[in-house]
């Protein structure tokens, strides 16, 4: 890339958005990273920003706003400010990943700022001196700026297509502006066949409550009396275990823990895919069960029911009570879920559904 070249498509990221003309309160007030216990599948890292002082949370919502709706400006203001937008893009993903796990979405989000850096940027990775490559393409560059060609026709076109495609992308782009200004803001969608300018994001919104589906099994006949034994499944890095240290897996991606993260806020009706979970439980499917980190009826016969509870986590406080347990959650328990189910009752459900009848192993 030849220095002071802009690249066209990066335009295509100022398109796209998620602040409405109504931000939400959090946005306004400044207060929207204090709960980091509420993302998807918080890390180690994340318990210990969420405890950060006040003032910290703040300065990080006003970096947000500053990096998100400011920087992108920069692309316009020539290659200086083109190069520390692409560093403060890098870093400001660099930070989410270290505070949590959005799987591979921060590390795709960097690749399009690598193009904000010109040859002369990046001459420092390469080794100087006559004959190196560094010093080939600065001489080149030089030759370019002295005897500069006059426009060729095939050049002329190549401007033109720009132009139209810049058009073309400014005309799809009005229904998606209207959209980003509503009040009834729509993400993750289309509004033409081309899909050449969408809307899109990871998640709409954030709430102020973390809550967890805890899946449990026993293998008591009767799952109604109070001496019925119930033992938790444990997923690979949501949380479950109070006690479990959050994992970081980033740029890893646990989809299974990610989906259980939108049932809880959820309902199962809307979530039929976790019954469908159930099923498989019951019936010791290896499959499903390798999505796990525990089983606790691994060499043992199997569960003859499997239900869903309800539960609302918090991270524990530094040098608290829970803490001192060696406790990283404070859950408390909400209600159920959904209640037990056995694997005959099932049966029907999965039968009208079309989905294949589970069989005990």
């Amino acid at each position: 890339m030849a220095q002071g070249k802009f690249p066209p498509f990066l335009l295509a990221g100022l398109l796209s958005g998620t602040l409405g003309p109504h931000p939400p309160r959090s946005a306004r007030h400044l207060t929207a990273l204090l709960s980091l216990q509420t993302q998807p599948v918080p890390n180690s890292v994340a318990y210990y920003l969420h405890h950060s002082p006040w003032w910290f949370h703040r300065v990080e919502t006003l970096s947000n706003h500053f990096i998100e709706l400011l920087v992108p400006f920069f692309l316009f203001l020539g290659r200086r400010a083109r190069i520390i937008h692409g560093v403060l893009q890098i870093l400001f993903q660099a930070v989410l990943i270290i505070s949590g796990n959005l799987s591979f979405l921060n590390w795709l989000t960097m690749v399009p700022s690598l193009a904000c850096f010109d040859d002369a940027t990046l001459g420092f990775l390469f080794p100087s001196g006559p004959g190196s490559l560094k010093d080939q393409v600065l001489q080149m560059q030089t030759e370019i700026r002295g005897a500069w060609p006059k426009p060729k026709f095939g050049s002329v076109v190549r401007r033109a297509a720009n132009v139209s495609l810049g058009v073309l992308l400014a005309w799809l782009s009005v229904p998606v502006v209207f959209n980003l200004l509503s009040s009834r803001q729509v993400m993750n969608t289309h509004f033409n066949s081309l899909h050449i300018v969408n809307t899109y994001g990871a998640f709409g919104s954030i709430t102020k409550e973390r809550t967890e589906v805890i899946l449990q099994g026993t293998a008591s006949a009767n799952a109604s009396t109070p001496d019925t034994v119930w033992e938790d499944y444990e997923f690979k890095c949501k949380p479950g275990d109070p006690s479990r240290r959050p994992c970081l897996i980033s740029p890893y991606h646990y989809r299974l823990d990610w989906l259980m993260w939108f049932a809880a806020f959820q309902t199962y009706e809307h979530n039929d895919w976790i019954i469908h979970l159930a099923g498989k439980l019951l019936a010791g499917d290896a499959e499903a069960l390798s999505l796990l980190a525990h089983n606790p009826f691994r060499g043992r016969p199997l569960p003859r029911w499997v239900r869903g509870e309800h539960y609302r986590y918090k991270f524990s406080r530094p040098g608290g009570r829970h803490a001192a347990e060696g406790k990283w959650w404070v859950r408390k328990r909400i209600g159920a879920y959904f209640p037990p189910l056995s694997l005959e009752e099932l049966r029907p459900y999965f039968r009208d559904r079309g989905w294949p009848l589970p069989q005990p192993l």
